[in-house]
């Protein structure tokens, strides 16, 4: 892991551990002569510090003791350390999509190409456009998103969840080596604020909606939204592009709901697209229930 990073000016970091096994991240840190400050750094399955789950949420404690010392960033782990999210130096959290940005356009140049779900912001997208790379996007989930990292010309893979794939390191997420990734990224690109600043962010609306027949349910929007839409994409769910946004109804895996999410360059047709997504649903919903006997 220390010899996949090369850090010149190693800055202060604080790595909240999350009562997991990701203390490998402090010391290879340290090792790297970073000054590493840990939290919730016993191990303990029981999660006392704050729920496994690292969010925005959650990691309160992280964003105050950045915020309040001279550390440069704050990383924080899962419970098994596959998945890493971070904080800037002001404590603030860094949103998801653009950790992914910020990776995807430091690991690809001309011709390479990243790997995300479908779903991905399309700030992704634009930051890659930049440096002549391209996106090619899987079903959701890191273990698809693995699974394509893997082919030629797949330079990396990141799943907005927090996992993060090098393909020429490891076949697998990461967590502390995409915290040493973070750390080599800042110290050598300053602020990780201003890196966050640079990239450009889109409104994206997200809900869920309570359906009991998922599957009945979705096979009538993907028929409704070929009927509505030329871009219509079925990889995992029902994805709609149009030229200024898009959106997507995707059921959950594990609860009777259906996420919806729209995305667009400015809120007005975001909050546009959210309402023609839940016009789908609420079409589908009424048919399927006018089916039943």
């Amino acid at each position: 892991m220390a010899e996949s990073v090369s850090i010149d000016d190693p800055p202060s970091v604080v790595v909240d551990i999350g009562n997991g096994t990701g203390g490998i991240t402090a010391r290879v840190l340290a090792d790297l002569g970073c000054d590493v400050v840990t939290l919730n750094g016993q191990r303990d399955g029981r999660f006392p510090g704050r729920p496994s789950e690292p969010t925005r949420e959650t990691l309160g404690d992280l964003s105050s003791v950045v915020a309040t010392t001279a550390a440069s960033l704050g990383i924080a782990h899962d419970g098994d350390a596959d998945r890493m999210v971070a904080v800037d130096e002001t404590g603030t959290f860094v949103p998801k999509d653009v950790l992914l940005a910020l990776f995807a356009r430091e690991a690809a140049t001309a011709g390479d190409t990243v790997a995300v779900p479908v779903g991905t912001s399309r700030a992704v997208d634009d930051a890659l456009s930049r440096t002549g790379a391209s996106v090619t996007r899987t079903r959701v989930g890191d273990g698809a998103v693995a699974e394509r990292a893997v082919q030629p010309g797949v330079v990396f893979g990141g799943e907005p969840s927090g996992a993060w794939i090098w393909p020429a390191e490891t076949p697998c997420p990461d967590g502390p080596l995409a915290a040493c990734k973070l750390v080599e990224l800042v110290a050598a690109r300053g602020p990780l604020s201003s890196l966050v600043d640079g990239v450009e962010t889109y409104p994206i609306r997200r809900t869920s909606v309570r359906v009991d027949e998922k599957r009945a349910v979705m096979d009538r929007v993907r028929e409704d939204a070929r009927d509505r839409y030329d871009d219509v994409d079925l990889l995992d769910g029902v994805y709609v592009g149009v030229d200024d946004g898009w959106l997507l109804l995707r059921a959950s895996g594990t609860e009777p709901i259906i996420r919806l999410t729209a995305e667009a360059r400015d809120e007005f047709r975001a909050e546009q697209l959210e309402a023609d997504g839940i016009g789908l649903l609420e079409s589908a919903i009424t048919t399927v229930s006018g089916l039943r006997p």
